[in-house]
């Protein structure tokens, strides 16, 4: 597939077509040539008719002397890091920097969406604003634009932000950063707000000024951001609306490649001779396979969900190389910390694993459960997990839990939710039907603590089981959210999300598409083919996909992995005293609701 008078590839000719003549393209070759293609091959094939590396040809826009790339029509700063919280704040602090060096009385407000920030001026000083504002936006390609005009030559509201890419231009952190810029009418002792806003839209002109921290004005920053501006008191009242709970995250890794892990687990195959009569999949080597997802899902945390408190990340002793284990974010767990005298170690059971995630030290009560192949896709606020007064949000699949009893030809998964639906029906008189999407789990450790006090027989049975076993549950990715939903402690929630296969050809223009519209909030690339012969293009694949998606590392990532001498862990934490917005350890005479 190359032309020999000049070398261009197909793939560098497709990636320069217009989108919708590549998707019209993609979806006639699907229909019409995969399928006469060998299964092995078809991937393959896919991939180059839905080109996602950059390409190689010329650029029409390179970056300039002055570090500016031109990205979908947009003059853009090109920098090595960044963050949409990132560039958020810097919208922010040049603008309220350049009032303040200019004498120009403002004040914060909380913005109508999370994303922006907005700073309120007094109408007298709108004209001097106005001109600074344009000065400003002259300056490091700033984008000045008129949001609510009263009239013509009457501005209300103006927007202005300074683009950043990367250096490859796969990722625009524009307008939907911007800062805003009200100009608030006198009127004797009010000042009155030119649209609504979330609080007041009518205060005292009189009302002496304040400083507040970052997380007042909304929920897209970090709970720990202490830096303060210049607002009025009654923009500092706490509404109904708002989270105010610490969320931490819980991630489950393995590193399959590990030769020392590799010995574990064939020793362990050799006393589990039960394996062999069960679907492959319970202890399939596409379940343990790592191709750097991690790395990226951490990247999408750290951009999209400042608000999240600590991370704390499940293994075997095992360590990424790249992973910068001096993070005070980030804290190693072992499995022997949070099994202790319970279950069997070593363990290659993701569902006996899921078990002992809410033992964690110093977890906090609300959390959110994710496999590495589960990755945030755009900037998200708590509210989509958690309601403000605690209640878990769960995202049913439309794909249905398998109406026939359990067999032994079931996959893990499957039996795990049969055997959900049967304590569900014991317990509630009610039969579930669906399963849950591959999203982030939104999970609280109470109920799980009583899952396991009143389920105790099963939830031991599954931590005891080294491979996934028949008699399974799947506690945090299924039997949670239905217990919690049965108690009164959590609601139906809607996320917008991809799951894709990364064996199936289509993934690849699931993922051009999401490249390019970049609209969901999250997405999963599970892996469920171990045998295929096209694994070197699932990897090229993700390769290729997740540098463009996430190009900027996170403070999670070292800049130099670590040597293979080094020390692959550090000592994790010790059991410490709940902090502030913990919860302790319940009670073991916790009152249970009857089983039926």
């Amino acid at each position: 597939m190359r032309r020999e008078d000049d070398g261009v590839t197909l793939r560098q000719i497709l990636r320069l077509t217009p989108w919708a003549v590549r998707r019209r393209i993609f979806t006639s070759a699907e229909k019409h040539l995969l399928p006469r293609v060998a299964p092995e091959r078809r991937l393959g094939l896919a991939r180059t008719l839905m080109p996602l590396a950059p390409s190689r040809m010329p650029r029409r826009s390179r970056v300039t002397s002055g570090g500016v790339l031109r990205v979908r029509g947009v003059a853009a700063r090109v920098a090595n890091a960044a963050s949409p919280a990132e560039v958020r704040r810097e919208n922010l602090d040049r603008v309220a920097q350049a009032l303040d060096a200019a004498g120009i009385d403002w004040f914060r407000l909380p913005a109508p969406t999370p994303l922006k920030t907005v700073v309120a001026v007094p109408e007298s000083g709108r004209e001097r604003a106005l001109e600074l504002l344009r000065e400003l936006a002259g300056r490091d390609q700033g984008r000045l634009r008129t949001v609510l005009e009263a009239g013509r030559g009457n501005t209300q509201v103006v927007s202005v932000h300074w683009p950043v890419t990367d250096p490859d231009g796969s990722m625009l952190l524009g307008a939907e950063y911007a800062c805003e810029i009200e100009f608030w009418r006198e009127s004797g002792r009010k000042l009155i707000a030119p649209r609504r806003n979330p609080v007041a839209d009518t205060i005292s002109a009189d009302e002496p000024p304040m400083i507040a921290p970052e997380p007042v004005f909304g929920p897209f920053s970090s709970p720990d951001d202490v830096t303060g501006y210049r607002t009025r008191e009654i923009f500092t009242a706490v509404d109904p609306d708002r989270i105010e709970f610490p969320i931490d995250v819980v991630y489950t890794w393995v590193d399959g490649d590990d030769p020392a892990w590799q010995r574990r687990k064939a020793r362990a195959l050799e006393n589990n001779p039960w394996v062999t009569g069960v679907n492959a999949q319970a202890a399939n080597d596409s379940r343990y396979a790592s191709r750097d997802e991690l790395r990226y899902s951490l990247r999408a945390l750290h951009s999209f969900a400042p608000w999240i408190r600590r991370i704390f990340l499940v293994t075997d002793d095992q360590v990424p190389a790249w992973l910068d284990i001096g993070n005070p974010k980030i804290t190693l767990v072992s499995h022997q910390e949070i099994f202790g005298d319970t279950g069997t170690l070593p363990t290659f059971n993701s569902q006996a694993i899921e078990s002992r995630l809410h033992r964690i030290p110093g977890l906090a009560e609300h959390f959110l459960y994710l496999n590495d192949d589960v990755i945030l896709g755009r900037p998200i606020t708590p509210d989509l997990f958690f309601t403000p007064g605690g209640l878990t949000k769960f995202f049913p699949s439309k794909a249905q839990v398998d109406v026939k009893p359990r067999g032994p030809g079931d996959r893990p998964a499957d039996s795990a939710a049969k055997n959900n639906r049967k304590l569900i029906e014991q317990a509630f008189g009610r039969v579930l039907t669906r399963k849950m999407k591959h999203t982030p789990h939104p999970s609280r450790r109470s109920v799980i603590d009583e899952i396991e006090a009143r389920f105790a027989e099963h939830v031991t049975a599954t931590a005891g089981h080294q491979f996934r076993h028949p008699d399974d549950l799947s506690l945090l990715s299924s039997l949670q959210q239905y217990y919690a939903y049965l108690t009164g402690r959590a609601a139906p929630g809607k996320i917008k999300y991809l799951y894709t296969d990364l064996a199936q050809p289509v993934t690849a223009l699931r993922l051009a598409r999401l490249l390019r519209f970049r609209d969901v909030d999250a997405f999963c690339l599970n892996d469920v083919d171990v045998a295929s012969a096209a694994k070197a293009d699932q990897e090229a694949m993700l390769a290729d996909f997740l540098p463009l998606y996430l190009p900027f590392a996170s403070p999670f990532e070292l800049r130099q992995p670590r040597p293979a001498t080094a020390p692959a862990t550090r000592a994790v934490t010790a059991p410490r005293q709940p902090g502030v917005g913990e919860r302790p350890v319940p009670p073991t005479d916790v009152a249970l609701p009857p089983v039926a």
